[in-house]
């Protein structure tokens, strides 16, 4: 079963706990880490002792009015902690469908790192890192790690919730493995790489679960300002008491304002809606995160989403298919193209990759070239490097060695020169005809003769180039990382629509391009799977590692993609824009709520004292009493109906920053402004027919 789950609000299994957790949060200690909800919460004990008091004796007021404005302080705060236990009990639903993948199996632990190494039998759970362990056919595995020979099908579908089996090999950048995935076919030797209590799905779910959760700057800095506004509410509330005494005292007529109509006044000035709110949509945005299948390690990841300014995207699988597929040989002057294919499969037999594979099966279609004994001629294998970018093999043939290379262009010109032969310029035509077509060429060489260019299609994904513009109109440059060479790579950047590329990539040039973004004030994001990757993830300020990629990648990253999809950086830039917008848009709601309340409020409160004030009372309200009671309640049930609006999210919109301050303005400033209006009147309304007030 996959984490991967749909969470109804009306869910009566995430429900029913929070309404218990909301009575929970009553504690002290828990209210003090809300401190506009605590003024309320405070206020409710204040208005709960008058309560008492008017029932024994004399109250300040009627004992059902005080009983009645008690109540819904009571509720208002309820309410506050029923949507936070509601946004953490779907991170907590989450996270027990993640712990259902986790099982202690039996491990075949290895003395070293072969198959037929004596093999042990261990529980899963007595596995420590550097522990070499065989995994077979229908075995699940029992801890995280890299796979150190061997290759296999792996059905990962217990973390990524994707049921199409992974192949995982040792080697690349596709040799890390998860305990408690399965593995359906071969084998793999896989070395663990962490100690119990650290597996990826630990992390997962002290992740997922709610009670680790840090507030992020932003959240910070908006729980300063309502602290603040707060602060200045609570003073002019206390100073009103005294004015009121003077008042009733110079004038000899009116009663003075009692002090559970300054606490319904408190609480309906102070920015309670926000404050009830503000921590369950920070846990709604991580709840979003993971139903999108993305590990956030923090809040302030999610929240640095929502303010990148620059997005790096590798161009292989995120731009492109990703599937480059070896087309055609085009070999240099006085070189057949059966000789070009014959040296290009030499260099490219060990070459696991997607590309390599296909520059040996091109070559076998189109000359029959199979079956190739080079074993007997001591072949020793070069492996390809972010640092080289070339791969090949060298051959021992009448005692001398013969050196085959591929590789990108700018790496074969290099090698070239540290000869001191020259480049031939027939070659360079091939590689800016290739280049032209959007094509990757590789040059190869046999020795110090040049043979020829291998060229490998790649494809634009669709609607890639209609995301892009969607990023751009949100102020989001994109820049495509790629290693081909500068013509193909302006070729693909072009027809995918990104604004700007880095050609011939390595590791340094990536670390060096965010740097200076970020040296410019811009905040950036980037995806990235292979060990190369990681300095430049960890420089990142939102670092999305692929699931499938290597241990070195995922703990650098801020965030952990399941699907191993690497467009989903775009999705998770839409994500934390969504918990932002949702964030403002409901501020802004609730300080427009809030003045329309002080002309519900103000005027009623003081009317005993202040009988010229009814002239204020804007809405008609029956009575000062009807007035006060209308406000309180429709201060609590506000926080009610906003409640699903903070855990699914203000729909996003692809618009620049000024276009959606304007819209929020008006729907949510305007909004917050007539709605209290309405509401309070409504409310008002129905307290007189009932005979209430």
């Amino acid at each position: 079963m996959s984490h991967k789950i749909e969470l109804s609000l009306l869910n009566s299994s995430i429900v029913k706990p929070a309404i218990v957790d909301a009575f929970r949060k009553l504690q002290p200690q828990v209210q003090m880490r809300n401190p506009v909800m605590f003024v309320v919460y405070i206020g409710s004990l204040l208005t709960t002792a008058l309560t008492v008091q008017a029932f024994l004796s004399q109250g300040e007021a009627p004992a059902g009015f005080i009983l009645a404005i008690c109540l819904w302080l009571w509720f208002t705060v309820l309410f506050a902690n029923f949507a936070e236990a509601l946004a953490e009990g779907r991170s907590k639903a989450q996270a027990e469908s993640l712990r259902s993948a986790k099982q202690d199996v039996r491990a075949k632990k290895l003395q070293t790192a072969k198959r037929d190494a004596t093999q042990i039998l261990v529980n899963g759970s007595s596995l420590r890192k550097g522990d070499f362990i065989l995994v077979e056919a229908n075995d699940v595995i029992p801890a995280d790690g890299e796979v150190v020979e061997g290759v296999a099908s792996v059905d990962e579908s217990a973390i990524t919730g994707e049921s199409a089996p992974v192949i995982r090999e040792s080697g690349g950048d596709f040799s890390a493995v998860t305990g408690g995935t399965r593995v359906l076919s071969d084998w793999i030797i896989v070395k663990v790489t962490v100690n119990p209590g650290e597996a990826f799905l630990d992390r997962m779910i002290a992740m997922v679960e709610g009670a680790k959760r840090q507030k992020t700057p932003n959240e910070i800095a908006l729980t300063i300002l309502l602290v603040a506004l707060t602060i200045v509410f609570l003073l002019a509330t206390v100073t009103l008491l005294p004015f009121s005494l003077f008042s009733v005292e110079a004038s000899g007529a009116g009663m003075p304002v009692t002090i559970t109509v300054l606490v319904a006044l408190l609480v309906c000035l102070i920015p309670t809606t926000i404050g009830g709110l503000l921590s369950a949509i920070g846990v709604a945005g991580m709840s979003r995160m993971m139903q999108a299948n993305v590990i956030a390690t923090s809040g302030r990841a999610v929240e640095a989403a929502g303010d990148v300014d620059v997005l790096l995207l590798d161009k292989t699988g995120t731009i492109t298919l990703g599937n480059r597929q070896a087309s055609a040989f085009y070999p240099a002057s006085g070189v057949s193209e059966e000789q070009l294919a014959d040296a290009a499969q030499l260099s490219s037999l060990a070459d696991e990759t997607p590309e390599g594979r296909s520059i040996v099966i091109l070559a076998k279609n189109k000359f029959q070239l199979r079956e190739r004994d080079i074993q007997s001629l001591g072949a020793e294998f070069i492996p390809f490097t972010a640092q080289t970018r070339m791969s090949g093999v060298d051959l021992q043939q009448n005692g001398s060695v013969r050196k085959i290379r591929k590789g990108s262009v700018d790496a074969m010109r290099k090698a070239f020169a540290e000869t001191g032969m020259q480049f031939p310029q027939a070659v360079l035509d091939i590689v800016d005809q290739v280049s032209r077509q959007g094509s990757t060429p590789l040059v190869v060489t046999d020795d110090q003769r040049v043979m020829g260019v291998i060229e490998l299609k790649d494809i634009v994904k669709g609607g890639i180039k209609e995301r892009f513009a969607e990023l751009r109109k949100m102020g989001i440059k994109t820049i495509m990382i790629t290693g081909d060479n500068r013509l193909t790579a302006a070729a693909i950047a072009a027809e995918a629509g990104v604004d700007d590329f880095l050609a011939e990539a390595t590791p340094e040039d990536k670390l060096k391009l965010i740097r200076s973004h970020q040296a410019d004030g811009k905040l950036v994001a980037m995806t990235g799977d292979g060990t190369n990757d990681a300095p430049a993830l960890a420089q990142a300020d939102v670092a999305v590692a692929m699931n499938s990629g290597t241990q070195a990648a995922k703990e650098a990253g801020n965030m952990v993609d399941l699907d191993s999809n690497p467009t989903k950086l775009i999705e998770i830039v839409e994500i934390g824009k969504q918990m932002l917008m949702t964030r403002g848009s409901l501020t802004t709601f609730s300080i427009a709520n809030d003045v329309a309340k002080y002309f519900a409020i103000i005027p009623a409160a003081f009317a005993t004292t202040y009988p010229q004030l009814n002239a204020l009372n804007l809405m008609h309200l029956t009575s000062p009493a009807s007035a006060i009671m209308s406000a309180v309640i429709f201060n609590a049930l506000i926080i009610v109906f906003l409640i699903p609006l903070a855990l699914k999210g203000v729909k996003y919109r692809p618009l620049g920053a000024d276009i959606l301050l304007r819209r929020n303005l008006l729907v949510y400033g305007l909004g917050g402004l007539l709605v209290p209006f309405i509401g309070i009147k409504l409310i008002d309304i129905i307290l007189t027919v009932l005979g209430l007030v």
